[in-house]
């Protein structure tokens, strides 16, 4: 349907062009060859045409089904307009004939090859029928020689092949943009269907891992107890315990979340919040993070009554980036926050020896392994659930050293709120 309407939308074009050589061409017989053509016949055939080029435009805006058949339509309408103008000019010996081979052209190119013969057949009949059927041009006396009229032929010849070139040019030029537009949105679905086939499995892995993890979890959480009750008067024994235990829970946590997604869909369901409420709830998580070191947030001030798609999974994503920055860094990582009314901009830096590019490319189509110790799903889901929110994730290196990474997300106006604001 989109490649239809495009389609149409060319027509137009080539159309309005094709109207303006007709007109300039009866003007220049008339006025300046003083050629006494039939032109009020002419022109109503050309006005014919202008307002079924209007139709033309208006469907190829509001039409909800546009088929081959009615672009094999097109194709026909303008070459009996052809016909009945080259009838008035001169049938058959009128040098603009060469004009018929534009629609079989592009019928070529659009359509399947049942109409373009069809097309083929019609054009052959309409130029047949000019040979008998027709008005001769009526030349000026004081023109009318055999060399006068042989000249005035090859300039018409040289007139209609440069029409015919220059419109076959055009349409085949654009419609080779088209193509090529499209194959770049094929391939960006292909990318995006492989994309959610991988999440997919990594959501069923993820729910199964949840079940088997539960119950080791469960006896290291008791077993760090039961050491720490042993062990009370070795502060810095204490300390590692209560280490290892806010990592534990904080792990029973993520998997008490992904237990009660895999049950209940909806839990996933987020909605619009303020950003600086977004803001305050996802900084107070980072510090119950427990991170190797602390992230350094400088938050700026943005314009009030702006509000984000939020769900947890956005929060799980900005935790990843700034956890993948900390495990990079030498010793330091900022993050700078500031927000329009248009767009929330988090930027994360890290002093660390920078990205691999093929890590960053592969991170597009699935999970890589950075050889880093991790399980290389992270910067996969995190940019996943980013464009998922209408947002972008970028990576540059720093000037300095390190890796700067930046999250681009929309930003909502109050009275934007919709029904569909929540999902």
């Amino acid at each position: 349907m989109r490649a239809a309407r495009q389609h149409l939308r060319l027509l137009f074009l080539l159309r309005n062009i094709a109207l303006g050589g007709q007109v300039a061409a009866f003007v220049v017989a008339i006025v300046y060859l003083h050629m006494r053509l039939p032109y009020v016949p002419a022109m109503v055939v050309i006005g014919v045409m202008v307002g079924f080029n209007l139709w033309t435009r208006y469907r190829s805006r509001h039409a909800t089904k546009i088929g081959e058949g009615e672009l094999f339509l097109q194709l026909c309408m303008d070459a009996i307009s052809l016909t009945v103008l080259l009838y008035l000019a001169g049938g058959a010996t009128n040098p603009f004939t060469a004009l018929y081979l534009l629609p079989i052209t592009i019928s070529t190119i659009i359509l399947p090859a049942r109409f373009t013969w069809l097309l083929v057949g019609l054009t052959v009949l309409c130029y047949s029928l000019l040979i008998p059927f027709n008005i001769p041009l009526p030349m000026n006396h004081d023109l009318h020689t055999a060399n006068t009229e042989f000249n005035l032929h090859v300039l018409g010849m040289w007139l209609g092949f440069i029409l015919s070139a220059g419109l076959v040019a055009f349409f085949v030029v654009r419609m080779g943009e088209s193509l090529r537009r499209q194959e770049r949105l094929i391939n960006q679905q292909r990318e995006e269907s492989l994309r959610n086939e991988r999440l997919l499995a990594l959501g069923t892995q993820a729910a199964t891992t949840a079940h088997e993890l539960g119950t080791p979890l469960q006896t290291i959480s008791l077993l760090i107890d039961e050491l720490g009750e042993s062990i009370t008067d070795e502060a810095q024994t204490t300390e590692i315990l209560a280490t290892l235990k806010m990592q534990v829970e904080r792990c029973k946590n993520a998997l008490a979340e992904l237990s009660a997604v895999a049950g209940n869909p909806a839990a996933t369901s987020g909605g619009l919040m303020a950003v600086e409420e977004f803001l305050d709830e996802w900084q107070a998580g980072l510090q119950a993070c427990n991170m190797r070191i602390t992230p350094v947030v400088v938050c700026g001030k943005g314009p009030p009554a702006c509000f984000l798609l939020v769900d947890r999974m956005l929060y799980q994503a900005l935790n990843n980036l700034v956890d993948n920055a900390v495990r990079a860094c030498a010793h330091r990582v900022a993050v700078a926050v500031e927000w329009d009314e248009g767009v929330l901009s988090i930027v994360i830096e890290d002093d660390g020896p920078g990205m691999n590019e093929a890590i960053l490319r592969l991170s597009y189509t699935g999970p890589v392994d950075t050889g880093k110790g991790g399980m290389g799903i992270g910067l996969f889901l995190s940019r996943a659930v980013i464009e998922r929110f209408g947002g972008r994730l970028a990576f540059r290196d720093r000037e300095s050293g390190g890796t700067c990474v930046e999250v681009v997300l929309p930003v909502r106006q109050q009275n934007e709120e919709t029904e569909d604001s929540r999902w």
